[in-house]
């Protein structure tokens, strides 16, 4: 059965910029986030060979469906910091030529993309694997989806939500709403 890799490159890129510091090119160029989630993308590659793998990106949060319901929506988060944006489009050739998809919905965050992506594939019958360290996402893991945190190296299955909230992965947005 084939297997799609789904990876939550926002979460990557920050993992990767916060994770190496203070690495520029000669001309002062920053490449601390291009590095790292290079070497994290070969390593997951390696690592787990998926037959199938696209990286899904947020949209800017001024854009989401979120922001027009309630505009205060993370409002008091701070912007990424200039010298991680301005490494991005280096991500995105990085993808490009490694011939990987980076998808993005006007509208939507990575989030939303990757649930509806995977339980689309699921549905076909297709084994898919969130690799991101989201907890919001354990909601989507069942019999075909689990998750993949790549930085402590577990994977998340259905028992293992059911173990770490007490209720199936549907009911997962109620136990989190209760707790605020």
């Amino acid at each position: 059965m084939s297997r799609l890799y789904l990876l939550d490159g926002s979460s990557y890129i920050y993992r990767a910029y916060y994770g190496i510091r203070d690495l520029m090119t000669s001309e002062g160029v920053p490449t601390n986030a291009v590095f790292g989630f290079t070497k994290m993308l070969l390593n997951l590659l390696q690592e787990n060979r998926p037959d199938y793998l696209a990286v899904i990106f947020d949209r800017p949060r001024e854009e989401t469906f979120r922001r027009q319901i309630y505009p205060e929506y993370k409002a008091n988060r701070e912007p990424a910091p200039e010298d991680l944006t301005r490494q991005i489009p280096y991500i995105r050739q990085v993808l490009q030529a490694l011939n990987i998809p980076a998808l993005e919905a006007p509208g939507f965050e990575a989030d939303d993309v990757i649930a509806t992506l995977a339980r689309r594939a699921a549905a076909q019958g297709v084994e898919v694997t969130v690799v991101t360290g989201d907890k919001d996402l354990m909601q989507i893991v069942d019999d075909k989806i689990d998750l993949l945190d790549t930085m402590q190296d577990k994977r998340t299955a259905s028992q293992d939500v059911l173990d770490r909230f007490g209720v199936p992965s549907e009911r997962v947005p109620d136990v989190m709403g209760q707790a605020g």
